[in-house]
C-alpha cells in the first residue's frame, strides 16, 4: 500500500490551522492583563495560521481524501508533533522559557495531558501564557484528532481510520451510527463538563481567570495549575469540585452519555465503571486511614487528601494537594503502581486503563482453569458478553510491550546520571500521562533541572504513552514503510 503523503500533509496543514486560531483566543487575556504580551502571542498565531494555511493550500485537491490505515497513523503521530513544534512558539517569543527543549518539553506535555513542567516560578509567566499553557491540554485532552473528525466533513468517511489510530485496541460502544457524529456529542459533552466544572470553581471563590484555567486542565486530565503549588492552593470546597470533575473525566464519555440521558442501568452495569470507582473508595478508605495515623490535620483533611491524591492519579490528571511522598513508604508505593492504572477506556484519561487490567487478570486465572481442562474453550467475559480472543491478545500483548518500554526507558533515563528510583518514576509517569512522580520528579518538584537529552526522551516517552504505544512504535518497523 503506497502512502500517500499529500493528505497527510494536507491534514497536518489543516491541524496547524486550528493550532493558530486556538492562539488566537489567548489574545483577550493580553490585551486585558498586559498589552505587551499581545505581540508574542500574536506573532506565533499569524506564523502558526500562515504556515498551515501554505501547507493546506499546496498539498489541497478536487478529489475527496481517502484516509487509509497507514496515513492515519502518521497524522495522528506527526499531528501532536508539528502542533507541539508550533506551540513552543509562544512560549519562546514571550520569554516565559528561554531554551527551545524547554519549550518543546512543556508543550508536548500539554498537548499528551501528562502535565510534567520544566517551569519553575508560574508566578512570573505572563496570563495569556498560562492561559495558552492550559489551553495545550484541553486541546490534547479530547485529542486534536477527535477535533478533526468532528467538525472536518473534509475528512468524509476516512476519518474513521483517525479514531481507530487514536484510540486503538478496544472498540468502545459507538454512540451514533457515524463516526463523525459520535465525534461531535462527544466534544459536546467535553466543552459542557468544561463549562460546568469552569461556574462552580467560580461560584466557590475562584478568580474568573483561574477557574477557566482548572476547568480546562481538569477535564482534560492534565493537570497543569496556574498556582507553584498546584491544588494545595485551593480550600476544601473546590478541592472536592476538582475531585469531583477528575473522576467524572477518567469515566467513559460513553457512559456519560448515557447517564444525561437518563440511562444509568447501563452506566451501574458497567463492570469498568464498577472496578474504578470501587478500586477509588477502597483505596481512599484504607489511604485515610494511614495517613490520618501519621498526620495531625485530623481525618477530613487525611481523607480529601487521600481522595484527591488517588483520584488524581487514576485519572492521570496529575494535580497535587499534598506531598504524598511523605506519608509513608507504603503510600508512596500504592501511588507510584497507580501511575500504570489509567482511567476508563473512552475517557481523556492517559495510562493503560482500568479494562485492559480486568481482561488481563480474568485472563490469568483462566488459563489456570486451561491448565485443569485443555481441551476446554473458555473465553474471557466482560459484561457479561464473550471477549473476542484477538482483543485478549491484543491487550497481553499491549500490557507486555508497555512493560518493556517503561524498563527499557528507565534503563535509559539512568544514563544521564539520574538515581533509578528517580528514572523509573520519571518515565512511568511520562508513559502513563501523569505528571508528578517520585524520587526527583515527585509531588513538589519538575523537571526543570533533567539534562536536555533526558528532556527529549521522555518526550517521546509521553507521545507513545498518550497515543498507546503501537500507533508509534509501529513507524519504526520495516514492514510499515514497504508498499505492498
Amino acid at each position: 500500500m503506497t502512502i500517500n503523503y499529500r493528505v497527510v500533509l494536507n491534514v497536518l496543514g489543516l491541524l496547524l490551522l486550528f493550532n493558530g486560531m486556538f492562539m488566537l483566543l489567548c489574545i483577550p487575556a493580553s490585551l486585558y492583563y498586559n498589552l505587551d504580551d499581545v505581540v508574542p502571542m500574536g506573532f506565533s498565531a499569524t506564523a502558526t495560521l500562515g504556515f498551515g494555511m501554505m501547507i493546506w493550500a499546496l498539498t489541497r485537491s478536487s478529489e475527496k481524501p481517502n484516509i487509509r490505515k497507514k496515513e492515519g497513523f502518521l497524522i495522528v503521530t506527526f499531528g501532536w508533533l508539528i502542533m507541539s513544534f508550533s506551540g513552543a512558539l509562544p512560549y519562546i517569543m514571550s520569554g516565559s522559557v528561554v531554551h527551545f527543549t524547554d519549550a518543546f518539553f512543556e508543550t508536548l506535555s500539554g498537548y499528551t495531558t501528562t502535565g510534567a513542567s520544566v517551569i519553575t516560578d508560574l508566578t512570573v509567566i505572563p496570563k495569556d501564557i498560562l492561559l495558552w499553557r492550559s489551553m495545550t491540554q484541553w486541546i490534547g485532552g479530547m485529542g486534536i484528532i477527535v477535533l478533526a473528525v468532528a467538525i472536518l466533513p473534509i475528512l468524509g468517511i476516512g476519518g474513521m481510520q483517525l479514531f481507530v489510530a487514536e484510540s486503538p485496541g478496544l472498540k468502545a460502544d459507538k454512540l451514533a451510527p457515524k463516526i463523525r457524529d459520535t465525534a461531535k456529542r462527544l466534544w459536546l459533552i467535553y466543552v459542557g463538563l468544561t463549562v460546568a466544572e469552569f461556574f462552580l470553581l467560580k461560584l466557590a471563590g475562584m478568580s474568573w481567570f483561574n477557574a477557566l484555567n482548572h476547568a480546562l486542565t481538569t477535564m482534560a486530565t492534565g493537570g497543569f495549575s496556574t498556582f507553584n503549588t498546584s491544588a494545595a492552593e485551593f480550600s476544601p470546597v473546590i478541592q472536592y469540585i476538582i475531585t469531583f470533575f477528575m473522576f467524572m473525566a477518567g469515566t467513559s464519555f460513553t457512559l456519560t452519555y448515557f447517564a444525561l440521558v437518563g440511562n444509568f442501568k447501563k452506566v451501574l452495569q458497567n463492570e469498568e465503571f464498577r472496578y474504578y470507582a470501587g478500586m477509588i473508595i477502597f483505596l481512599t478508605v484504607g489511604v485515610s486511614i494511614v495517613v490520618a495515623s501519621v498526620d495531625d490535620g485530623g481525618f477530613e483533611k487525611a481523607f480529601r487528601d487521600s481522595l484527591f491524591q488517588i483520584v488524581s492519579l487514576i485519572t492521570s490528571t496529575g494535580f497535587v494537594s499534598a506531598d504524598y511522598t511523605g506519608w509513608t513508604p507504603f503510600v508512596t508505593m500504592v501511588f507510584f503502581i497507580l501511575l500504570f492504572f489509567g482511567g476508563s477506556a473512552g475517557s481523556t484519561a492517559g495510562g493503560v486503563k482500568i479494562v485492559r487490567h480486568i481482561i488481563l487478570v480474568k485472563n490469568s486465572f483462566l488459563e489456570l482453569k486451561r491448565q485443569l481442562h485443555p481441551s476446554a474453550i473458555i473465553p474471557v467475559r466482560l459484561n457479561g458478553r464473550a471477549v473476542d480472543p484477538s482483543i485478549t491478545y491484543n491487550v497481553v500483548a499491549f500490557i507486555m510491550m508497555y512493560i518493556i518500554v517503561f524498563a527499557i526507558g528507565s534503563i535509559i533515563i539512568t544514563m544521564f546520571g539520574i538515581d533509578l528510583m528517580t528514572a523509573m518514576g520519571a518515565v512511568a509517569t511520562s508513559l502513563g500521562n501523569v505528571g508528578p512522580g517520585i524520587g526527583s520528579v515527585g509531588p513538589t518538584d519538575n523537571f526543570a533541572w533533567l539534562p536536555s537529552g533526558a528532556k527529549w526522551f521522555l518526550a517521546i516517552i509521553m507521545l507513545i504513552g498518550r497515543l498507546e504505544l503501537f500507533t508509534v512504535l509501529i513507524l519504526f518497523t520495516p514492514y510499515f514503510w514497504r508498499q505492498h
